[in-house]
C-alpha cells in the first residue's frame, strides 16, 4: 500500500473554556416561547405537530448546560486519529482509523445534514478490525463536508457534489487509496451515488441508503408497498420539507439564528433527529443525548450552521438525472427513512445493483440508531459489492 504524501496533517481540535463557558451561559440566558398548542402530556407522535415540544427542549437544553461533556468527544476523535488536507485551496478535515488486517479494503464514509462525523464514532472500530474474523475489514476514511466541522467553510459558491465528489477522489489518493469503496446516506448516498457514476476507475462498488432514482418514472407495476413509498416521498417533499427550501434559498438568513444561538441551533436539528428517527416519540428512544449533543455542539463550537445549511443552497435537487451508477452497488432501505425508492426505480440509475435490502426497522441514521445493526448490514453489502468486482 503506497504511503500517504506529505499533504496530509494531522490535526486535534480544542475547544477553549472561554467558549464552552460562554456555551454555559447562553444556554443559561436563553429566552423560550411559550409551549406549543398542540401540546400532549401522552407520548406519541402528535406532540411534535409544531415542532420541537418545549418541555423537551427544556430537558435537553438542561442536561446541555450542566451534565454533557464535550471533552470526552474530543478525546474520542483523537482516539480514532483526525487529519487535515487542503484540497482547491479548501481545508478539509476528517477521520483516518487503518486496519491492522492485511486484506482490509479502503472505505470511506461520507455524512449528511443535520449529521457531521458524530454519526460514525460509533462504527469505525468495527469495520476497521471487526470481532467476526469472516467479516469484511476496512481502512475507513470519514470526511467533514466542506462547511462542516473542521473542514473550512467555502468562501465562494460552487461547492457541491459534484466537487466535493472530485475532492473525495483525490483525499482517498493522497492516503494511498487509488481504489476504494463508499457509503453513504442523506447528502453523503447523493454524493456516494456521483462517486459510483463519476469515478469507476476509482470506486469499487457502492453502498447507500439513500437510492435517488431519476425523475418521471411511472408507478405502474410498482408493488402496493413500493407505491407507499413514492406516496410517504412526495408527501414529505410537499409538507415536510420547510427546512430543505429555506436552507436552499435563504441559507445566510436562517444562519444568523444558527451561529449566534445554541438553543436555536439545537431546535432545527433536533427537530430532525425527531422526525426521522424509527421512533413513536422522541429519538432518544433509540439514541443517546449525548450523541445528539455531541454532533449540535460540533456544530456551535464550529460556527457552522450557516455553512452548513449551504450545501443546499449548491446541490438541492441538482442530482444529474443522466447519472447512471454501472460499478457493483449494495442498497439498504430503511423504512422511517425520509426518502425511499421502489426498486425497479432505483434500477433505472443504479445499473448493477448486487445486494438489496428493505428492512423493519430503522430510520434516517442508523449508524446512530441501530450501530450493530448498521455495521453488519454495510459489511455485508460491500462484501456482495467487493465478490461483484472480481
Amino acid at each position: 500500500m503506497p504511503r500517504p504524501t506529505s499533504d496530509v496533517q494531522a490535526f486535534e481540535a480544542r475547544a477553549t473554556d472561554a467558549d464552552l463557558d460562554d456555551l454555559r451561559a447562553r444556554l443559561a440566558a436563553a429566552r423560550l416561547p411559550e409551549a406549543e398548542t398542540v401540546y400532549r402530556a401522552a407520548p406519541g407522535p402528535r406532540r411534535w405537530e409544531q415542532g420541537v415540544p418545549l418541555a423537551d427542549l427544556v430537558e435537553v437544553v438542561d442536561y446541555w448546560r450542566t451534565g454533557y461533556n464535550w471533552r470526552s468527544f474530543e478525546e474520542r476523535l483523537d482516539r480514532i486519529g483526525q487529519f487535515r488536507t487542503t484540497i482547491d485551496g479548501l481545508g478539509v478535515h476528517f477521520l483516518h482509523r487503518r486496519s491492522a488486517r492485511a486484506d482490509a479494503t479502503p472505505l470511506i464514509l461520507t455524512h449528511g445534514w443535520p449529521g457531521s462525523i458524530a454519526e460514525f464514532i460509533d462504527v469505525v472500530d468495527e469495520l476497521a478490525d471487526p470481532k467476526d474474523a469472516d467479516a469484511p475489514a476496512f481502512h475507513v476514511v470519514a470526511p467533514s463536508l466542506p462547511g462542516f466541522g473542521h473542514s473550512d467553510k467555502p468562501t465562494t459558491t460552487g461547492w457541491g457534489t459534484e466537487k466535493i465528489a472530485a475532492a473525495w477522489v483525490e483525499l482517498m489518493g493522497r492516503l494511498g487509496y487509488s481504489r476504494f469503496v463508499a457509503h453513504g446516506g442523506d447528502w453523503g448516498g447523493n454524493i456516494t451515488t456521483v462517486l459510483g457514476g463519476r469515478f469507476p476507475a476509482h470506486v469499487l462498488g457502492i453502498h447507500t441508503t439513500f437510492a435517488e432514482a431519476p425523475p418521471g418514472l411511472t408507478t405502474d407495476g410498482l408493488t402496493e408497498v413500493e407505491r407507499k413509498w413514492t406516496e410517504e416521498t412526495r408527501d414529505f417533499w410537499r409538507h415536510r420539507a420547510a427546512y430543505a427550501k429555506q436552507q436552499a434559498a435563504r441559507p445566510q438568513t436562517i444562519g444568523y439564528s444558527l451561529v449566534d444561538s445554541p438553543v436555536g441551533l439545537l431546535a432545527w436539528l433536533l427537530d430532525k433527529f425527531a422526525e426521522w428517527s424509527d421512533t413513536e416519540d422522541s429519538p432518544f428512544e433509540t439514541i443517546s443525548r449525548d450523541r445528539i449533543l455531541d454532533d449540535v455542539t460540533l456544530y456551535w463550537l464550529t460556527r457552522t450552521g450557516a455553512s452548513a445549511a449551504r450545501i443546499y443552497y449548491e446541490s438541492h435537487n441538482s442530482l444529474d438525472p443522466e447519472l447512471r451508477v454501472d460499478i457493483p452497488s449494495a442498497i439498504t432501505m430503511y423504512p422511517r427513512d425520509i426518502e425511499k425508492s421502489p426498486r425497479p426505480w432505483a434500477q433505472e440509475r443504479y445499473r448493477r445493483i448486487v445486494r438489496w435490502r428493505s428492512l423493519e426497522s430503522g430510520g434516517h441514521f442508523p449508524s446512530l440508531e441501530v450501530p450493530e445493526f448498521f455495521v453488519k448490514d454495510l459489511q455485508e453489502g460491500l462484501a456482495a459489492v467487493l465478490a461483484a468486482d472480481r
